[in-house]
């Protein structure tokens, strides 16, 4: 939902144009007549010897001699009368020349040549009009936007009730609501807190994956207290010129502590809060600068004065320490992604704005959502209004919805990409491979849907699996059973073709992932036991990038290899033994996807039956 800030209520001059490029061409124009006025050359260049024969010929009118020219006026030569030909020549050292004037009577005159009317013509007064015109869009362009305002704040400021949210604009967050409820009643009632001699929290982090809504709940924030509301990022501190990023934060302070009460909010603050001296290859003086800067203003400002800063960032652990202690960002609201019943609330409220036919049930459509934040949501809804329009409808059905979920989840079809008939059937085979393994296992995910129609950039098919509810822990049968299913496609490749393909590159470099997160990481190895040889990740949702620490030996990374390596290979022979036991399962389902291209959930229960219920192909070996 896009605001009003008051710095941005400014219209172009023209139809589609800026105001500024009207501005730029009147200056250009004005230059270029002073440049016509000042170097045209309305005399005609006349070598002297011509002067001179001129001269004897009697067609000189009258000449004007300065110290280093001769100009004047010519007669023309022949019958016809034709204006006057005005000419300059450049003096000589000629001291017969006054005497041969007199002698053709020809009138003269003297004039002294100066520099100083053309000097200051061609250059001071396009000087001050350049200079004039620079502070006239300096002015227009508003306070932290002038030419030379390299120290001013670039926050957007939003007046009272201008954010246009409010918290029944947010949706699937009502534990972070609840948390920042005490946030608006001190900027609504600060006696109250001040009469008991209460300390409000100077700052509040809010900490979340990317899409939960973290700068919705702060504009949700200052729109229900009805403050102003300063909005800016950690990026637009940093500056390659040095000193202006701290100036900056000096600048946003005073501006919000004359508006007092009202909310900062600083979005991605890991850009300018990002901990000192964390890569000493890279230091970066003007960043922490400004984060120095930060800190001294945080713990300088009165919080009575109701000054409240919100900051927001997907990757807490990289943050200062100096920056989350007590006095500075005081509290963090982890936003996190949204269960079943929050994201069936998103889908309600964005499908407000969507015409639905009567057959769709969000309910429905939040289960098969697992996992998505509330931007994924409205993209979801917002697809599926944009797939009904293109195919004529008048409303959004079950239909639009479902392949509004396959465009956000793995990009839309790419059913122009057309594949050979062998590459097409090893596709089918390896995507019925991942589909059987994970019908037949007791602790997998159920599939929804198969297709080997191309998606997005890479995916020449995928295979889609749904839990049947909110999960947050996995036991150890649950992750090797999940393994398993991943290397199912390579498995069935190998049964069928006796070859392997590059198709399962993905598949194997997260197995491989998986395979070492529960030997090192979460105690599930069998030789090392309930013991973690490296520090665990940041949560994960924030998906840090970051390498755990290592604190064994080389004997111990050798150990880890080879159990995860034997743990993979275990898994993998398992798969085999599910697709070789069940070939004629195998067979069925690739079969129908060379024919049909894709199959749901009911179709495929149809086609294999109840696999859990029968005996498992023991593992061997």
């Amino acid at each position: 939902m896009n605001g009003n800030p008051t710095n941005r209520n400014r219209k172009g001059l023209g139809p589609g144009l800026p105001f500024s490029f009207w501005y730029v061409l009147v200056a250009i124009g004005f230059l270029l007549v002073i440049q016509n006025m000042l170097f045209a050359r309305p005399f005609e260049q006349l070598p002297y010897s011509d002067f001179k024969a001129a001269l004897r010929q009697d067609r000189l009118e009258d000449i004007q001699i300065s110290a280093h020219t001769i100009r004047g006026t010519l007669r023309p030569t022949g019958t016809e009368k034709m204006p006057a030909i005005r000419f300059m020549t450049v003096r000589v050292d000629d001291p017969d020349l006054v005497q041969e004037l007199e002698s053709h009577q020809v009138k003269y005159t003297g004039q002294y040549d100066s520099d100083l009317v053309k000097t200051l013509l061609s250059w001071v007064v396009p000087l001050v009009f350049l200079f004039i015109l620079w502070g006239f869009l300096s002015r227009r362009l508003g306070p932290g936007q002038g030419v030379m305002n390299f120290g001013k704040s670039r926050a957007r400021i939003y007046a009272e009730r201008e954010t246009g949210v409010t918290f029944t604009d947010v949706a699937g967050a009502d534990e972070a609501k609840e948390e920042l409820q005490e946030i608006i009643d001190f900027l609504r009632y600060p006696q109250k807190y001040a009469a008991l001699g209460g300390r409000i929290p100077k700052g509040v982090l809010l900490v979340g994956p990317p899409g939960t809504g973290k700068t919705l709940l702060a504009r949700a924030v200052a729109g229900e207290a009805s403050v102003p509301f300063f909005s800016l990022s950690g990026s637009d501190f940093v500056e390659m010129f040095v000193g202006v990023g701290a100036a900056r934060v000096r600048d946003l302070f005073k501006q919000a502590q004359e508006k007092a009460p009202c909310i900062v909010f600083i979005d991605e603050l890991d850009a300018v809060g990002k901990a000192r001296g964390i890569n000493p290859i890279q230091q970066n003086d003007e960043r922490e600068q400004t984060l120095n800067q930060l800190l001294a203003e945080m713990d300088g400002f009165d919080p009575r004065k109701g000054v409240i800063i919100l900051g927001a960032t997907n990757r807490p652990e990289i943050l200062d320490p100096a920056l989350l202690r007590a006095g500075r960002f005081d509290r963090q609201v982890v936003v996190g992604r949204p269960d079943l019943q929050g994201r069936l609330q998103i889908l309600q409220l964005h499908a407000k704005k969507v015409r639905l036919a009567t057959d769709v049930d969000l309910q429905i459509i939040a289960a098969r959502t697992p996992g998505m934040v509330g931007s994924d949501l409205a993209n979801v809804i917002n697809e599926a209004a944009l797939l009904a329009a293109r195919y004529g409808k008048d409303s959004v059905t079950m239909d639009e919805l479902d392949k509004a979920i396959d465009r956000v989840m793995a990009g839309p079809e790419k059913k122009s990409r057309v594949m050979a008939p062998e590459e097409k059937r090893r596709v089918a085979y390896h995507e019925s491979g991942h589909a059987l393994v994970a019908e037949s296992l007791p602790h997998a995910d159920p599939v929804r849907k198969v297709t080997i129609i191309p998606h997005g950039v890479a995916a020449l098919g995928y295979t889609q699996q749904l839990p049947t509810q909110d999960r947050y822990l996995y036991t150890k049968d649950e992750l090797l059973d999940r393994i398993t299913v991943m290397l199912g496609g390579r498995a069935a490749e190998e049964v069928v073709f006796h070859d392997i393909s590059t198709g399962a590159h993905d598949d194997l470099q997260r197995v491989s992932e998986m395979a070492r997160r529960m030997i090192t990481e979460l105690g599930m190895s069998d030789h090392l036991g309930a013991y973690a040889v490296e520090q665990a990740r940041q949560p994960m949702f924030l998906d840090s990038g970051y390498q755990g620490s290592k604190h064994y030996s080389e004997d111990t990374a050798r150990r880890i290899d080879n159990e995860a390596q034997t743990m993979v290979e275990r898994m993998y022979q398992r798969a085999r033994q599910i697709l070789e036991a069940r070939r004629d399962k195998l067979e069925a389902l690739a079969q129908y996807l060379l024919e049909h291209e894709v199959i749901d959930q009911a179709a495929l229960a149809m086609l294999l039956g109840d696999l859990r219920s029968e005996p498992q192909p023991q593992l061997t070996g």
